[in-house]
């Protein structure tokens, strides 16, 4: 039985402990708020994380040292916008024209590169839309005041068409694979909705392998790795990158024969890393701060994955997967869950539904 230890104790961290349990890997998320040096536990044979932004105390310090750490290096320098951006500059790899803001005099060079809209985003921090404005001309007042402080970056607003994400891991050996992109819709910010295919549509799916794997070469990555990119035209503009499972991979864990965290523990552990099957439409839903409800279950398609976090506004709660070989049995059950979400989670639903109606049966040209 081999022992990993993982910097963080939510969702993703959780989901990779029920990941190892059936293949005899145990798995301890670690809280990074608190000494857990003196727990009882097994001693790792590996160290990972389930994110990338972790506070500053002594007790992170400590773990972001550790030799048994894997990937030591890519997660400060992914964590930070700002060496990100530099990293895919370097690798001449296609992403929004892009400049660090460092004062607020800087604007009017920034509007006269980026025409009339721009998005900021901090450096470090943020996510589900935290950390981020998109601005016109004359709206630079409305930023917080300590927002030059620490410095940000500031990209130019791209007129995409849709997203996509392809997650892949790369193990020991530098052998990669990867699932079918997923298209995703966001909501202020908040990823809501995800579909993938079984059949890869290769007008995408090949530059985007592409990209992916000259990223993971490059920083000698270990471990499932996420890539979100908008679609613009034929051309994809990687938008960020995450060194870890990621969210809209959570189909895999119904929808593939290997899910994600599975994929990422045989990875980090030199286990055999086979490409995953996947062999029917999978759609994965967010439920955003709302509380669970049983009739979800009464669904067949329906498969419930709940956090058992305080309810909050805005917070990732849970997700609901669904995967069927039949498109139409995907749409009835979309409608027939509708009634049972908020109107706040309609959009992602709606969505979904829409790309799968647009979608040809045999998937062949999608």
């Amino acid at each position: 039985m081999k022992t990993v230890y993982i910097l963080g104790q939510g969702q993703l961290g959780q989901m990779l402990r029920q990941a190892g349990e059936p293949l005899g890997i145990k798995v301890y998320p670690l809280c990074l708020e608190i000494d857990e040096s003196r727990e009882k536990r097994a001693p790792p044979d590996i160290i990972t994380a389930e994110i990338e932004h972790w506070p500053d105390n002594v007790f992170v310090r400590q773990w972001a040292q550790h030799p048994l750490l894997i990937n030591r290096d890519t997660f400060p320098l992914l964590a930070d916008r700002f060496t990100q951006k530099q990293l895919l500059d370097e690798l001449s790899l296609p992403t929004a024209p892009w400049q660090l803001l460092t004062k607020a005099e800087l604007w009017p060079k920034v509007f006269s590169s980026f025409d009339s809209l721009a998005v900021v985003k901090r450096r470090k921090g943020g996510y589900d839309g935290k950390g981020q404005w998109c601005l016109r001309p004359g709206e630079e007042h409305s930023l917080p005041s300590d927002l030059y402080d620490a410095a940000c970056i500031v990209e130019k607003g791209i007129p995409f068409s849709y997203e996509i994400s392809l997650i892949g891991a790369r193990n020991h050996r530098g052998q990669s694979v990867f699932y079918p992109i997923t298209y995703n819709w966001h909501e202020a910010g908040i990823l809501r909705a995800s579909v993938a295919f079984p059949t890869k549509q290769q007008r995408l799916q090949a530059p985007a392998e592409s990209m992916l794997s000259r990223i993971m070469n490059k920083l000698d990555y270990i471990g499932v790795m996420a890539m979100e990119c908008f679609v613009v035209g034929n051309d994809l503009l990687i938008n960020e990158l995450a060194p870890r499972v990621h969210n809209s991979g959570h189909w895999t864990q119904n929808g593939a024969s290997i899910s994600q965290f599975e994929l990422h523990l045989r990875a980090i552990l030199d286990l055999p890393l086979p490409l995953p099957v996947v062999s029917s439409p999978s759609v994965m839903l967010n439920l955003i701060g709302i509380h669970l409800n049983p009739s979800w279950l009464s669904l067949p398609l329906i498969h419930v994955h709940w956090y058992g976090k305080e309810v909050r506004a805005g917070r990732k709660l849970g997700h609901l997967n669904l995967n069927d070989p039949s498109i139409n049995r995907l749409i009835e059950t979309l409608d027939a869950l509708a009634p049972l979400l908020p109107q706040s989670d309609q959009v992602g639903l709606l969505k979904a539904k829409e790309k799968l109606e647009n979608t040809p049966k045999n998937f062949t040209d999608l």
